[in-house]
């Protein structure tokens, strides 16, 4: 039986998969050079920061470092984020449907943890988590199951009684690996064939989760 579910934060709760393409085309275009959402799509959405800034600077020969990158997109994405981030489709109602079913709820997210809480608190959904962890409280980011595992640690439950919500291919194939069943619900990248086949459903939104979980518990119950 499902009684506690990890969510993932960015392009699964809250729509910011558009405003880091928007913080890559304002960094690129700093320096006269154009990367199309298409670019985007298939080079960097869904991965880490970490892996996006180099290959970014040196696909468009941008004379910055690393760092000078890192800067300039956290100083931009502060200022995207004062004008309001959105929630994705569905998410305040799961959250709300999750709480009134007694469901453990947890955020498993790779951002910082004052940036993941003030997010969550100007849409009004901070004191629905029981746990947060952020990818600094593990060595090892998605697709290494660190972050996921760390979260199941804190529910007390067998891992069959979990579920993750995530978008990227990463994300999926952490889940994988802490061995724990995992929805897809893509955001603008639909992950290839081989990740979607390590997820127990992929849904087009956060509105299909309370169906698929009440259909779950219904063939559970009549086993």
């Amino acid at each position: 039986m499902k009684n506690a579910v990890i969510f993932d934060l960015d392009g699964l709760l809250i729509d910011t998969e558009i405003i880091s393409y928007q913080l890559y085309c304002d960094l690129t275009g700093k320096y006269g050079q154009s990367l199309s959402l298409e670019e985007y799509i298939h080079d960097y959405s869904g991965k880490t920061e970490t892996s996006n800034m180099p290959a970014l600077i040196n696909k468009y020969r941008l004379p910055l470092s690393v760092e000078d990158g890192y800067a300039f997109v956290d100083e931009k994405e502060k200022e995207y984020f004062k004008k309001g981030v959105s929630l994705k489709r569905g998410a305040a109602e799961l959250l709300a449907y999750l709480k009134e079913r007694d469901y453990q709820i947890l955020l498993a997210s790779s951002s910082t943890r004052e940036r993941a809480v003030d997010i969550l608190r100007k849409n009004g959904i901070d004191t629905f988590f029981h746990h947060m962890v952020f990818g600094t409280d593990i060595k090892r980011g998605k697709p290494f199951p660190d972050i996921f595992i760390k979260a199941w640690e804190y529910t007390q439950k067998p891992r069959e009684n979990c579920l993750i919500l995530e978008d990227s291919e990463a994300g999926i194939q952490a889940a994988s690996l802490a061995g724990i069943d995992v929805i897809c619900i893509p955001d603008m990248k639909v992950p290839d064939e081989k990740y979607r086949k390590m997820a127990a459903a992929q849904l087009a939104s956060l509105e299909e989760v309370i169906p698929w979980l009440e259909n779950l518990q219904s063939g559970e119950t009549q086993r």
